[in-house]
């Protein structure tokens, strides 16, 4: 064993001297090892938090720890959306049946039902929702139920609807101006022209309140068609048990509004979604910028895109215009004038230019007079909560389905509030979502049985079936002219349809009933994640053996395109590195051959002397690994100081949607893992020695006799 230990100290000295003698070389080969031992550390640190971030993002928000559906279905489940959309599931038929089965699976702590897919919703646009604003409180007066609050904001809402057709009438007459008259399109831009100035006359508006329903029709089918905004949007949704939901993922809460009450029917927006895409434009612009602004110090007067949208809050001020009521309208102008160092008497749309022409000097200044001025006089959202909308899909079998849901809230993910990835699903009650997905559910089969009782259906057999249809010829009923809708006879039955459309809100289903219906796919939450494998093999069993024929799979292949984009990462890193490993091993293996080459004659006098073949081989690899070690060690050292520095300046910004899901988080702290460390010494020792054998090789070639004779 001593000698072995003197024989160790030997080589030890030899390489150290050798090494010190040839300082440039070792100086070259040691940057390239410390190079690539600082790129293991920091690529393998940043991937480890990608994965963490990505992992606490996946399960805490949709995806849990393991997904089931139907083996049978064409598509395999992309929680997040996959190469061709949405997945094409086929449908778990009885969701009791499998929770009941998996919840006896060891590690198993919650099963949640899901339905993801995509649906539209008709918002209606700004003059659409005015109308029905003002529908409603002729509706009131008309039965005598509005008292003098109700009838000044009939009066209110009046006001507001006959400026907003003088608004729409004043860009008509723009649009006619430049329109060929002649033209294909003439003969109804001229009524559309003539039904503008029917609706802006004071005679119109003298005579509204003795038929407000005939006006209101007027305007509903001449005037709204005339407004260009299409006042309908697709929303992505995930149908649940909103409660179970609600405690399996813990990053989810609902940032505005309440919980949908327990049991029963109504949908949580994602708030992401409703900032991107049901926000006021320009109010989201404003938001964007000052986002930008602040979390990443761009600035308009160098970034293109900041500019881009400062444009384009100057093309939608109409917008603006058409939701302020003649007196809302004079107070925002008296409001702005000073505050921006208007003239006096400057009209609105003049002020409104001024507000939204914004530069880096101005704008913080802008952004709170816009929020402080005009948000609280606007409706800043398509969608509000307590509204209650109508959503409508195609359903399994093609036809559009519809069902009317009540806006509780807005949920939204803690950490990843920003990321649209998450943030643009919307929850929504699993009765609704079977609903619209075309699934029959107890209320269906009994409004059904309710229908054939009412049509006096009956079972028709196949002999009598052609008589029945067409063997008696049934009298041709005289035409009849179409009436106008008489509203006031239809308020009569108002009150009873109203009690009864809010006894279905208000009806709350038993959890027996939740679960008893159909799913396209459950959350598996573990108790122990760690235990992911063995749980996905046991839950695969136990599906098996109830003949549940279930899918199950991880929160990473659930994930769909966002799993397969960290994989695409953590590949690219491990071809760089395999490439920047290659050639280092190239570049250092021809250094130790011309070093081997160069000694040849004291390896020769070396070997003359008693030095065996062994002895050179553990020299000349001692070496190598000896700058592999030492230089390995600083490159991980510089590299757990890179790491370090970054998590310091606050990390690697999240500039994109889908970064701030991967990070988990407006920006990436990558932790130094001991892991890494450590692979990083293996790597790099490992090409050092490998590129050390075809130079001892060589030397070990040549032999005494040789290398006596050798020249110096």
């Amino acid at each position: 064993m001593s000698q072995r230990l003197d024989t160790l100290r030997v080589l030890l000295r030899i390489a150290v001297r050798n090494l010190v003698a040839s300082r440039v070389r070792t100086v070259i080969l040691g940057l390239i090892v410390l190079i690539g031992s600082l790129i293991v550390v920091v690529g393998a640190s940043v991937m480890d938090s990608i994965d963490r971030g990505m992992r606490t993002s996946i399960q805490g928000s949709l995806g849990g720890q393991l997904q089931v559906y139907a083996a049978s279905s064409k598509d395999p489940l992309a929680l997040y959306g996959g190469m061709m959309g949405m997945s094409r599931l086929d449908a778990i038929d009885d969701f009791a049946k499998v929770k009941e089965v998996l919840l006896k699976v060891p590690e198993v702590k919650a099963v949640v039902p899901m339905g993801i897919d995509q649906a539209l919703v008709a918002t209606g646009n700004a003059f659409d929702q005015a109308l029905e604003r003002l529908r409603g409180d002729a509706r009131r007066v008309v039965a005598g139920e509005a008292g003098p609050e109700v009838q000044a904001g009939y009066q209110k809402r009046k006001a507001h609807v006959r400026r907003m057709v003088d608004l729409l009438a004043s860009d008509l007459k723009q649009a006619l101006a430049i329109v060929d008259q002649e033209g294909r399109d003439a003969p109804e831009r001229r009524k559309q022209g003539e039904d503008l100035r029917r609706a802006s006359a004071d005679a119109f508006w003298a005579g509204f309140d003795a038929d407000p329903f005939a006006a209101l029709e007027f305007l509903e089918n001449r005037i709204a068609p005339l407004v260009m905004d299409s006042g309908f949007t697709f929303i992505r949704y995930v149908g649940t048990d909103v409660e179970a939901f609600m405690k399996a993922f813990e990053l989810a809460r609902v940032a505005k509004g309440e919980p949908i009450p327990p049991g029963r029917r109504g949908i949580l927006l994602g708030k992401q979604y409703a900032e991107e895409w049901l926000k006021l434009r320009n109010a989201r612009r404003l938001d964007q910028i000052k986002d930008a602004r602040d979390r990443f110090g761009r600035r308009l007067a160098k970034d293109e895109e900041l500019q881009r949208w400062a444009r384009e809050m100057l093309g939608r001020i109409r917008e603006i215009e058409l939701q302020l009521d003649p007196v809302e309208a004079e107070a925002v102008a008296l409001a702005l004038a000073p505050a921006l160092g208007a003239p006096e008497g400057e009209p609105l749309p003049g002020l409104l230019t001024r507000l939204f022409t914004v530069d880096d000097a101005t704008f913080d200044a802008r952004y709170r007079l816009f929020y402080e001025v005009l948000a609280p006089r606007l409706r800043l959202y398509q969608i509000s909560v307590g509204d209650t909308i109508t959503i409508k899909a195609p359903g399994k079998s093609g036809a559009f389905n519809s069902v009317n849901v009540k806006v509780y809230g807005m949920v939204e993910y803690r950490g990843i509030e920003k990321s649209g990835i998450a943030g643009n699903t919307s929850i929504m009650d699993l009765q609704s979502f079977r609903d619209l997905y075309g699934f029959m559910t107890k209320e269906k089969q009994a409004e059904l049985a309710r229908l054939k009782a009412g049509l006096g259906a009956r079972e028709v057999g196949r002999d009598e079936a052609e008589a029945v249809l067409f063997g008696a010829a049934a009298p041709v009923a005289e035409a009849a002219q179409a009436a106008a809708i008489d509203e006031r006879a239809l308020l009569a039955g108002v009150g009873e349809k109203r009690a009864s459309a809010v006894a279905a809100a208000d009806r709350v289903y038993a959890q027996d009933e939740i679960d008893q219906g159909v799913a396209l796919n459950a959350a598996v939450i573990l108790q122990d994640p760690r235990r992911l494998e063995q749980t996905r093999a046991d839950i695969a069993r136990a599906s098996d053996a109830a003949g549940l024929g279930l899918k199950v799979m991880d929160w990473q292949e659930a994930s769909g395109m966002v799993g397969q984009f960290v994989f695409m990462l953590r590949t690219i890193l491990i071809v760089a590195v395999l490439i920047f490993f290659a050639v280092a091993l190239v570049i250092i293996n021809n250094a130790m051959v011309m070093a081997a080459l160069q000694r040849v004659k004291e390896i020769g006098t070396m070997r003359a002397i008693g030095a065996q073949k062994g002895f050179v081989t553990w020299m000349l690899l001692i070496e190598v690994a000896a700058v592999g070690l030492f230089f390995g060690l600083l490159g991980a050292a510089l590299g757990g100081g890179v790491v370090a520095l970054i998590r310091a300046s606050g990390g690697i910004p999240a500039y994109t949607d889908l970064l701030f899901f991967l990070f988990s988080g407006p920006a990436l702290l990558p932790k130094l893992d001991p892991a890494s460390v450590v692979l990083s010494l293996l790597v790099v020792l490992s090409v050092s020695v490998l590129s050390g054998l075809y130079p001892a090789w060589i030397a070990l070639k040549v032999t005494p006799v040789e290398a006596m004779a050798s020249e110096e």
